[in-house]
């Protein structure tokens, strides 16, 4: 974390900078839309703490210490206290509070103050502890021949407890693993296990999108994720990519899912043949997002495609049921195709025709502007006496003389000079 953090006296701090403000290792994964409001840390007491990843707390401010997000507290523990974050202050807490079906009444730890510099030394002697103590139960699990996989370890803040998380296919008898874990490290243990995904979130790493897990930075609560998403957004069954690095279905599947529900709701269905008097033709591939069907007239492979929009797709069908049969798919014997690129909308060398225009004012044999014409456009007869003239007459009304210089002066610019001289 940045300790030069320009926001680190603002009250105001929403935690959007600096990964929270915050000198812990965990970044602050809840925006506080609402800070800053006033009137907004008056409505309860109660205070959500993130801890190490993204384990969090709900405790009470029963002191009446003024935090803010990103302020680091000791917290009350069993036994002893540990040294967690602010990550969410005011309102929104109660809103959380119903999430987790708990309510202002129930009972919740204390925050005893704020961390005095006492408490963070004490704070990263155990997390300095924390990696070399998760290696040696997995040596101890190992020598128990107990099969679980203890994937990370959390000190408490005072350093007389550690969760130690672990995942396990089926049930786990650990009581030896702890009473030896107990001996060996002299604190108090709790044995905590989690998901694939969870651990994933807490190891991190790299997606195959080239920015990091989803798990790791903002997602905190995992949502079931099915293969009914990929097929809705027409994404192959290929258990290799739809996978993440947790060997589970990606989170990210259910991210657009919802608008491709929305677009393919007018979409006939894809058992449907559309008949024609020549053709008969079958479902081939649809553009869900750009509301397109491309049909073939071969079930099994890509022949005589044609490309229509839903609303030709289902005028097709409806003449179907009617009996009709029209002559081709596409309307007017031509593929419809609504373009979106930019490219195809606009002419590329309109830049380069407005060029030419300027350069044809220039030359000057271009018109007057009270007359001037848009090229291209259609000209307007002269009215009036003019109307019936011959077309080189007109033209010679219109001309402009060789040197502008001398325009009005009959003998030109060397006669005129000679003149003077003369004089």
């Amino acid at each position: 974390m940045m300790d030069n953090c320009k926001h680190k006296d603002n009250n105001n701090c929403a935690g959007i900078c600096c990964n929270g403000c915050s000198k812990m290792d965990a970044p602050l994964h809840t925006f506080d839309w609402l800070a800053g409001v006033p009137g907004n840390y008056e409505d309860t007491d109660i205070v959500e703490v993130q801890f190490k990843n993204t384990r969090k707390g709900y405790y009470r401010n029963s002191n009446g210490i003024p935090l803010k997000k990103g302020d680091i507290v000791a917290v009350e523990a069993t036994p002893g206290h540990d040294i967690g974050t602010v990550s969410l202050t005011g309102r929104l807490v109660l809103l959380q509070l119903k999430k987790t079906r708990l309510t202002p009444e129930s009972e919740f730890k204390r925050i005893y103050r704020k961390a005095k510099p006492v408490d963070m030394e004490k704070f990263e002697e155990a997390k300095a502890r924390e990696h070399d103590t998760m290696i040696r139960s997995r040596q101890i699990a190992k020598d128990l021949e107990l099969d679980m996989k203890i994937g990370d370890v959390e000190y408490q803040g005072d350093g007389l407890k550690a969760i130690f998380y672990y995942i396990a296919d089926n049930r786990v008898d650990f009581r030896q693993l702890i009473k030896v874990l107990a001996e060996t490290f002299r604190i108090k243990i709790e044995m905590k296990q989690i998901g694939a995904r969870q651990e994933a979130g807490r190891i991190g790493g790299i997606g195959p999108c080239g920015r990091e897990l989803c798990c790791a930075t903002f997602t905190t609560s995992f949502v079931s994720v099915s293969t009914t998403a990929a097929r809705f957004q027409d994404i192959s069954l290929n258990p290799q990519k739809l996978a993440g690095q947790c060997a589970k279905l990606k989170c990210c599947l259910n991210y657009e899912v919802d608008a491709y529900v929305e677009a393919s709701r007018g979409m006939p269905s894809r058992d449907i043949e559309l008949e024609t008097r020549d053709n008969l033709y079958y479902f081939f591939k649809a553009d869900i997002l750009n509301g397109e069907l491309t049909y073939s007239t071969d079930k099994h492979i890509a022949a005589n495609l044609v490309t229509i929009s839903v609303k030709r797709a289902n005028a097709v069908i409806e003449m179907n049921r009617r009996g009709e049969r029209p002559e081709t798919l596409s309307v007017n014997g031509q593929e419809e195709r609504r373009s979106f690129d930019l490219l195809e909308q606009e002419n590329i060398n309109r830049f380069d025709n407005a060029a030419k225009k300027k350069r044809r004012k220039g030359k000057g044999g271009g018109q007057p502007q009270g007359n001037a014409v848009a090229a291209g456009a259609p000209q307007e007869q002269p009215q009036g006496e003019n109307s019936n003239a011959p077309r080189q007459e007109r033209r010679n009304n219109y001309r402009k003389p060789k040197n502008r210089r001398n325009n009005g002066n009959p003998n030109g610019g060397k006669d005129n000079k000679g003149a003077q001289q003369g004089e």
